[in-house]
């Protein structure tokens, strides 16, 4: 059975190029399991969009594998229609939100004959096991296929509880030096060494998040949270620090620390076995807000932090309120104090334009991040189907033909969907003055074009 694994560019303009850990977790499951397959790693390598088609019609499989964030729908729907024009056998399979958030969608307007939903490490390997040996796809937890003109929607798949007995990812697979000399690119300032000197790969440490935000949609949206054991975490970087000369680990999750006493024991962990590498993760903004968590951060420190990200979102108590985001602004800023207080470095994000936002919140905002001494990442507000301000979104009359919606999808950083009562052009302006006051204030330097789309999280203690 012929196999073909693509790794999609969700931005073929950007100088970053990141490593597809939830694609690396898969082809590891495919690879542990026997399978011989093809990978197409169009992120890595640019490829153009007639190198791309061509090598579809050129190339017959018998599965194609591949997934993304819902924003990568019509990536997605051009890859799968391009591949089931030239190969009408070609079963072609996919992963990640766009496959759980838009299912019905998928598998009726694309190419795709089935969409795995939640985690796919067990799941890839007993659909692949049944398109081998022809057996019904029934039995399978946790897919979506069409039959008969309908859809059919297998029961979901139970999370896998312990996810430090998962096999560590073969980074091998892929051009892993590619990406290793990519992350130089990708890495944020401050950095402890020269930049040319980086040598990073993300380690995925948790799945899932304990917040429930209105505006966000996740592949383990409704699943517990999960984090992985400490002596598990080591041993994958130590393995990785010895086989390719890492200096820097990304932690690579959508929440890497949920309290101090999960945080610590990582960190004692990494100092107990003495390895030596820098490293950043994400926190709510509500996690070290008391004096004595000073402790804590140190030893992060002495481990080799360089910083956190924790997102503040929006400095207005209605908008946090409608947001579900569950902090407040004093939280986010003295959290803010005592990472710099312990020496670490603080990065945040911004959504923008909630239906509440006005030019009074978005100064407060900005206000707020001058206060802190933190240049933002910023993202105006991107509904996501499966999220609370989508359906808010549909119901209200913003979004009216959902395809054609998703059809245009793609950085948050670029204006979609104006949901306040601003004009997109004072919206957009009143954005960009706060930007300037940041980059004014915090003596950055950043160029025009560089406020909203900075290549790094910048930020002065």
């Amino acid at each position: 059975m012929k196999i073909l694994v693509i790794n999609v560019s969700l931005r073929p303009q950007s100088k970053e190029k990141l490593f597809p850990i939830g694609l690396g977790y898969i082809t590891t499951a495919m690879k542990n399991a026997g399978y011989d397959f093809d990978i197409w790693d169009i992120d890595a390598y640019r490829y153009s969009d007639q190198d791309v088609e061509s090598f579809l019609i050129n190339n017959e499989y018998d599965v194609v594998c591949m997934g993304c964030i819902v924003t990568g729908y019509k990536i997605i729907k051009t890859l799968s229609l391009i591949t089931k024009n030239s190969h009408p056998k070609t079963t072609i399979i996919v992963g990640n939100s766009v496959a759980s958030s838009v299912v019905e969608m998928l598998l009726s307007r694309t190419g795709v004959d089935i969409a795995v939903q939640g985690e796919g490490d067990e799941t890839i390997i007993e659909l692949l096991e049944a398109i081998r040996h022809e057996k019904p796809l029934n039995s399978i937890p946790g897919i979506c296929f069409s039959k008969d003109g309908a859809i059919v929607s297998t029961p979901p798949r139970q999370p896998i509880r312990n996810i430090s007995v998962l096999p560590f990812i073969d980074f091998s697979i892929f051009d892993v030096e590619l990406y290793i000399n990519q992350s130089k690119v990708s890495v944020s300032d401050p950095l402890p060494i020269p930049r040319e000197q980086v040598r990073a790969l993300p380690v995925n440490i948790a799945r899932g998040c304990i917040g429930n935000c209105g505006f966000c949609y996740h592949v383990f949206k409704g699943v517990p949270y999960r984090y992985r054991m400490p002596d598990s975490i080591v041993s994958e970087i130590r393995m990785l620090i010895q086989k390719y000369s890492l200096n820097y680990i990304n932690f690579w999750d959508e929440l890497t620390f949920f309290s101090k006493k999960n945080t610590l024991e990582l960190v004692q962990k990494i100092i107990d076995e003495d390895l030596h590498f820098y490293w950043t993760g994400s926190c709510r903004a509500d996690l070290f807000t008391d004096d004595n968590d000073i402790y804590v951060i140190e030893k992060m420190k002495e481990a080799g932090c360089m910083g956190m990200l924790f997102s503040l979102e929006s400095a207005d108590p209605e908008i946090l309120q409608a947001m579900n985001k569950r902090i407040t602004v004093e939280q986010f800023s003295q959290q803010t104090k005592m990472f710099h207080k312990g020496g670490l470095t603080a990065w945040t994000s911004l959504v923008l334009g909630y239906p509440q936002e006005t030019p009074e919140t978005i100064r407060k905002t900005f206000d707020c991040c001058i206060r802190n001494k933190i240049y933002p990442s910023v993202g105006y507000l991107l509904p996501q189907p499966g999220s609370h301000v989508y359906d808010y979104a549909r119901k209200h009359g913003f979004i009216e033909n959902e395809e054609d919606y998703l059809m245009r999808m793609g950085d948050r950083q670029d204006l979609r969907i104006n949901m306040t009562t601003m004009t997109d052009e004072e919206f957009q302006g009143h954005v960009l003055d706060g930007l300037k006051r940041c980059n004014k204030e915090l003596n950055l330097g950043l160029l025009q074009d560089q406020l909203i789309k900075t290549q790094y999280f910048r930020a002065k203690k």
